[in-house]
């Protein structure tokens, strides 16, 4: 276990990444990576020289060591990092130019799914400014779910800022099981990434960002930050104020994983004391310049490219 104070810890799944430009039945080779909503957040604050741990379960198969060094090269600390005797989750992508993206997922009894309390270090989590988890982590099984609850309750009780991303997506989960487990966690959260497309209408079946703002507001989250498709940005709310912070690229080359990494860059920015409207600007370059890239995890910005744009619009 570290010694040393993390800004941040994410909690969820690593997957193993295989992609093609090209359909998936005319493809004859696959480029591996690797990927993972929790994980894409961790290595987007590590990429900006916060220091990040990240908890999950990982498979003993012929993976495992590729992603062990992976993870030690982007400066994450996985000294909370299981070994378990299961195979590690893959999912493939297709991304082939004017067409919408194909995703196949292999995440039946995967090893993250193995993530339960026990892996939950109460020292581990008191040892961070901020715990970040999403609704992902929790489809995983019920003793993820329960790991993030574990998590989250360590985090409130200790003065830990927390961070929670719903997430949803009809291919992992139904509306229903994506409420409750949501509502569980309400009473935990600091603050909250939504996007307007599928949480806001899905989760809280609403179509109004203004009403979404308001009523997570008065259930006691400080921070919240809806993502917004249809306007090209991010409305910021804290303290019950609220600001629109634009897309920094108004064109994408691939949007996979650019809200996760939203997310990393705004929570390393929060726990570098910039304000949310400050951190949301330094989240918005990150984003931006990933999804000018290919990949969830390959095309995130480091701490220079990103900070020398946002110096040259203070």
């Amino acid at each position: 276990m570290t010694d040393k104070r993390l800004d941040i810890i994410t909690i969820g799944e690593s997957l193993i990444e295989f992609s093609t430009n090209q359909k998936f039945e005319d493809a004859e080779c696959l480029h591996k990576y690797y990927g993972g909503d929790s994980l894409v957040t961790a290595v987007a604050a590590s990429r900006l020289k916060s220091k990040v741990g990240f908890i999950t379960c990982l498979g003993n198969d012929a993976f495992k060591d590729y992603l062990l060094k992976s993870w030690e090269t982007e400066g994450l600390d996985i000294s909370c990092v299981t070994t378990v005797e299961d195979n590690n989750g893959i999912y493939l992508v297709s991304r082939v130019p004017g067409e919408e993206k194909e995703f196949i997922y292999y995440r039946k009894k995967i090893a993250p799914a193995k993530l339960s309390i026990e892996n939950i270090n109460e020292d581990y989590i008191k040892s961070a400014n901020i715990i970040y988890a999403s609704g992902i982590t929790q489809t995983l099984s019920i003793q993820a779910r329960e790991s993030v609850m574990k998590a989250f309750a360590i985090a409130k009780e200790n003065g830990i800022t927390t961070a929670y991303d719903p997430n949803f997506s009809s291919h992992l989960t139904t509306k229903e099981a994506a409420r409750e487990q949501f509502a569980e966690l309400v009473p935990f959260i600091d603050i909250l990434f939504i996007s307007d497309k599928n949480d806001i209408q899905y989760l809280l079946e609403l179509d109004s960002v203004e009403n979404a703002a308001k009523i997570l507001s008065d259930r006691g989250i400080q921070n919240i930050i809806i993502k917004s498709g249809k306007n090209k940005g991010y409305y910021v709310t804290a303290m019950q104020n609220t600001v629109f912070v634009p897309y920094y690229a108004a064109t994408a080359v691939d949007t996979t994983s650019t809200g996760d990494t939203f997310n990393g860059a705004y929570l390393h920015a929060i726990s570098k004391s910039y304000t949310p409207a400050e951190s949301a600007r330094i989240a918005a370059i990150a984003a931006g310049l990933q999804a000018h890239g290919v990949g969830a995890i390959k095309s995130i910005p480091y701490f220079d490219e990103v900070y020398k744009i946002y110096n040259s619009e203070a």
